[in-house]
């Protein structure tokens, strides 16, 4: 449970860096970005590693998780940003009307999935505006800081919304497993530990 609590919490903050990097610079990592997105279609998976497609699958956030905890150099947005999506999970986890409209959209959106393929811009629209619709009517909002020229480009700003609802997802399974932001706070040190031999669990696994 504990292993499953760390990469819940990776994927909260693979989908927030990508977030950030995307508002920041325009592109992330490709593979990070699409293993999040993946995630959001795989609502009963059986394990929390399978909802990332496996423990490799969480690479970006494990790696990311360990600069954050076990670093003096942390990335305080990125901070901001996690701590503001666990914050709006708690809140849909209140709110069985707006829990039921989204698992009903993403069932929409995965027939545009097996039409298109995941990265195609059609379905990452239909997403983000999923989480226009639901998400972002809850209060307060997510805030997301980055560079103004991507912050107006129309179609960065979809693939923002996109990831932030995979964020949510993540926020979603690490409520599930038992994770809290006690649990957080307390457990930094341990969950850097756990991070360290589940990256090396997925560079094995990867051969």
């Amino acid at each position: 449970m504990r292993e499953s609590r760390v990469i819940a919490l990776a994927g909260v903050l693979q989908a927030c860096r990508v977030v950030s990097e995307i508002a920041t610079h325009g592109k992330s990592d490709a593979v990070a970005a699409e293993t999040s997105l993946a995630s959001v279609f795989r609502i009963d998976a059986d394990s929390a590693a399978a909802v990332f497609g496996g423990v490799a699958g969480t690479r970006f956030g494990l790696e990311t998780l360990l600069s954050q905890f076990d670093s003096k150099e942390r990335d305080l947005p990125l901070t901001r940003l996690v701590l503001g999506v666990l914050r709006l999970e708690r809140r849909l986890s209140r709110n069985p009307r707006m829990l039921d409209a989204l698992r009903t959209g993403i069932e929409r959106v995965q027939r545009q999935v097996d039409h298109f393929g995941l990265a195609h811009a059609t379905v990452q629209a239909r997403l983000a505006e999923l989480y226009v619709d639901t998400l972002s009517q809850l209060r307060p909002r997510v805030i997301v800081h980055g560079n103004p020229v991507n912050l107006s480009n129309a179609q960065l700003v979809e693939q923002i919304r996109a990831q932030l609802l995979a964020a949510v997802r993540a926020a979603v399974l690490w409520r599930q497993v038992g994770g809290s932001q006690l649990r957080l706070l307390l457990r930094r040190r341990e969950y850097a530990m756990l991070a360290r031999g589940l990256l090396t669990r997925s560079t094995l696994d990867r051969g």
